[in-house]
């Protein structure tokens, strides 16, 4: 395996939950010594996220396929081909010793790219279900690591483990969530915010209001409610805070003894790396219901409660926040619960299979060369 200094580029784009488990990685391989490029779109949340992080970018101009109208998804597959080439090119004058791919319509050319110009692509699935690009490119991956083991019927025979979902270190450095009388409560629906959670959230502030109720708030509404709803916020006389996006989630967890969120495999896995009590509210269009799934298994172990989105309103958001509120000790239990499912690992793990990838490569690339020579 080679351990000299190597570039690495990570195919990550879209949404926190594709470039989040890609940061972990990046972050490890950085320590180590190594170059890192995300590949991305500038209006993908990587170009804040990773671009924010201090890592090189290399820009695609690529769109989604899923859920997109008719005239987008044309646009799209005429992107896909010079996307693909101009990649390729790019790769070919690079020369990384290993692609990472965490899925995401980005993913696709970069990895059709890695795959023409013989580089190997590792792969990151967190779902149990396969998103459409890992499902589609599956094929050209050298490895893939999953977060779920219901996945690997998707990939070849032999290629595939089941590692965890990569999380950053500093997640699994949050200190024991308070049992104190005031609660501290995060409410995310994720990168780009979520209706339901907004929704609910406001209407539930007249409860909150009524004696009894120490409770304080950091609410992450997405940049298009931020404005309003942090407005209409400050004028109830409520502790805490309304913000369009958490640059430091792993800050914002550390601080909260209890998270209301979505369910996405990557949200899960910081959960139980920072071992914090949740609320969960499933997204019910996920591909496939995932985040039922994974909330569902949360709840069986102990760790989180599950409301079912069209079940969320102001008066059940208040009635399990301060049911929890009123029982540190099974709060408590819910935190070691979920600090107990926590794969500190996974990111090492993938890591080192890049790493090991990458030297497989540098042999190859030194064997061609004495080839060219003779």
């Amino acid at each position: 395996m080679s351990r000299e200094p190597l570039l690495f580029v990570m195919a990550a784009g879209g949404t926190g939950g594709h470039i989040i488990p890609a940061l972990a990685v990046a972050n490890l391989l950085r320590t180590r010594g190594h170059r890192v490029l995300f590949v991305g779109t500038r209006e993908g949340m990587e170009a804040r996220l990773a671009q924010g992080a201090g890592y090189e970018m290399e820009w695609v101009e690529i769109g989604g396929l899923q859920r997109v109208g008719f005239r987008r998804a044309v646009r799209t597959f005429r992107q896909l081909p010079v996307a693909v080439v101009r990649l390729w090119r790019r790769l070919r004058q690079l020369r990384p010793g290993a692609v990472f791919s965490t899925g995401g319509f980005v993913a696709g050319p970069v990895i059709a790219a890695a795959w023409l110009a013989g580089i190997p692509v590792v792969a990151m699935e967190p779902n149990a279900m396969p998103g459409l690009t890992h499902r589609m490119a599956g094929r050209m991956c050298r490895r893939v690591l999953l977060g779920s083991a219901a996945a690997a019927r998707f990939f070849p025979a032999g290629r595939s483990e089941v590692t965890g979902i990569p999380v950053r270190e500093e997640f699994f450095a949050a200190p024991p969530a308070s049992t104190g009388p005031q609660l501290r409560v995060l409410i995310t629906g994720g990168s780009q915010g979520s209706r339901t959670l907004n929704q609910a959230f406001q209407q539930s502030w007249p409860q909150f209001r009524q004696p009894g109720s120490p409770v304080q708030f950091l609410h992450q509404s997405g940049k298009t409610a931020a404005e309003d709803l942090g407005r209409e916020f400050a004028l109830t006389g409520l502790s805490g805070q309304v913000t369009p996006f958490i640059d430091d989630m792993a800050a914002a967890f550390a601080a909260a003894d209890l998270v209301v969120c979505r369910a996405g495999a990557s949200t899960v896995a910081e959960l139980a790396a920072s071992g914090r009590p949740s609320i969960l509210v499933p997204f019910p269009f996920a591909t496939d219901d995932h985040q039922r799934h994974n909330a569902e298994a949360m709840e069986r172990a102990g760790a989180a409660r599950v409301v079912a989105d069209r079940d969320l309103d102001g008066r059940r958001l208040h009635q399990e926040i301060t049911a929890l509120a009123a029982d540190p000790v099974r709060r408590l239990r819910m935190a070691e619960a979920a600090r107990a499912l926590g794969r500190p690992e996974a990111a090492r793990r993938a890591a080192g299979i890049l790493e090991e990838q990458a030297g497989k490569t540098v042999v190859d690339l030194a064997a061609e060369s004495r080839n060219n020579t003779r």
